[in-house]
């Protein structure tokens, strides 16, 4: 019989450890990957690949920022705490917090919030700062990414060139790049690296930004869509749109009142709601419905509901609640909107999910809006309310004029100054943001008020619209 030898053993086994050791890092990310896959994402396998790789993507690289920046977090404790052990309790403080925070907020247990409509001390001390830690983190090692890659491929290039300059001595050629070949000195090279995690620490100014200030820095918009089939008697009708409150202790009541004061100083002609009246909580639907009752509009007050109102079950009651203030929520149904004897046509559908089938010749069909049908009127115009931008196709297929909607926050964080569709939201759906057009067909998006998840707004003003309609 053969025997392992205990050297052999003893040695591979010593190896291993020292790899490890040297690759703490590393071994971390793919224990927490596998943990996270057996937790979360097979268990939601259902959702499709595509699922299973962004949200692994996402997951690697929030931990991957934590591994980054909790170490210069640390260094830059010790410039100002003096003994010599001051790392390794500088270490744990740092990991300790890191890890209560986020199992403070995004844990898998359900932590009691208190009042979930004023911004408490607990909120203050526990939530704000690991939303603008999150995001600040998240983003500057996404920069840091980025200075890496571009590190690595023009010291790539460089090492192409030397050799290619040792070739031509050689063969007596001339030097084929321009590309400084000489490596830069152990100093230069600090003094680089030094520059590019401040350059990535602005990340966490700009979440503070939008912690602060952005998220209440509410834009009025004022869009002019064309209508060829307009009757006369709606030319330059106005129409303002309000969407997505998710009132919470980063949006309360006050807040919303606010908006309702901006949107009644308007003197829009009637006032569109599209949806996302609450966030996670039912309870303060009563609150929120309250804070919109004042406003007024000589036409009326029309809206629709969202995905959080379905998530939490308060489609029904809420919409009691909104009848009883005068506010008419359209489910499945249209209103005719009558003036001089003409009539628009206001159309309001509930949130819209995804729903796709085969036809009978095996063609993916679009399920969006079905039943709706019905509520087309083809001689007159028609202005749908839907909360959910992606049933815009749909829409125009059916020949809906205009369709109002929300849902997507801008994307709430967002490049918008270089291109509104450089968003986080972009991969749910291509209508981030603002006015879209197919043949026949237009979609405002509207920013909406509030905010989902981080309580930060970036490239992406919480909006109120008004929409003035016109024949030309």
């Amino acid at each position: 019989m053969v025997t392992a030898s205990p050297y052999f053993s003893g040695t591979k086994m010593a190896r291993m450890i020292s790899f490890l050791r040297a690759h703490k890092r590393v071994s971390v990310i793919i224990f927490s990957w596998v943990v996270f896959c057996a937790l979360v994402l097979i268990p939601n396998w259902r959702e499709g690949p595509f699922y299973f790789l962004f949200f692994s993507a996402l997951f690697l690289t929030l931990l991957a920022s934590q591994l980054f920046w909790i170490p210069q977090v640390v260094d830059l404790g010790e410039r100002f705490v003096p003994g010599k052990s001051r790392r390794s309790w500088l270490t744990a403080i740092a990991t300790v917090t890191c890890l209560f925070l986020f199992a403070y907020n995004i844990g898998p247990w359900n932590i009691p919030q208190g009042d979930s409509t004023h911004l408490t001390l607990r909120h203050i001390l526990f939530v704000a700062p690991f939303w603008w830690w999150f995001v600040g983190s998240w983003v500057g090692f996404g920069l840091v990414l980025v200075f890496w890659t571009v590190d690595r491929t023009t010291r790539a290039a460089a090492w192409i060139c030397r050799k290619a300059r040792k070739a031509a001595i050689h063969a007596a050629a001339p030097m084929p790049c321009g590309i400084a070949l000489d490596p830069p000195s152990p100093a230069r090279r600090r003094l680089l690296e030094q520059a590019a995690v401040a350059v990535s620490a602005l990340p966490f100014a700009t979440a503070a930004y939008g912690l602060l200030y952005g998220r209440l820095d509410v834009e009025v918009t004022r869009p002019r869509i064309v209508l060829a089939r307009l009757p006369k008697a709606f030319e330059g009708f106005r129409i303002a749109q309000l969407s997505d409150f998710h009132i919470s202790p980063f949006m309360t009541a006050d807040e919303i009142r606010r908006c309702v004061t901006i949107a009644n100083g308007l003197k829009a002609d009637l006032v569109a709601l599209t949806g996302d009246y609450v966030a996670d909580d039912p309870t303060p639907q009563g609150e929120v419905v309250r804070a919109l009752a004042s406003l007024r509009a000589p036409f009326g007050v029309f809206g629709c509901l969202g995905n959080h109102e379905f998530f939490t079950e308060t489609e029904d009651s809420i919409t009691r609640l909104f009848a009883a203030e005068g506010i008419r929520i359209l489910r499945q149904e249209r209103a005719p909107i009558q003036w001089h004897g003409e009539v628009l046509n206001l159309i309001g559908v509930d949130y819209q999910q995804a729903r796709f089938s085969r036809d009978h010749e095996g063609h993916l069909v679009d399920r969006y809006l079905e039943g709706s049908e019905k509520l087309v009127m083809p001689n007159m115009v028609n202005i749908l309310l839907s909360h959910n931008p992606n049933s815009f196709d749909r829409a125009a297929e059916l020949g809906i004029d205009l369709t109002l909607a929300g849902h997507s926050h801008g994307g709430q964080v967002a490049l918008s100054f270089i291109n509104r569709g450089l968003a986080l939201v972009r991969p749910e759906t291509p209508y981030v943001s603002g006015w879209y057009e197919k043949p026949g067909s237009q979609l405002y998006v509207n920013r909406g008020i509030g905010t989902t998840g981080p309580p930060i707004r970036l490239g992406a003003r919480p909006e109120i619209t008004v929409l003035e309609l016109t024949r030309t």
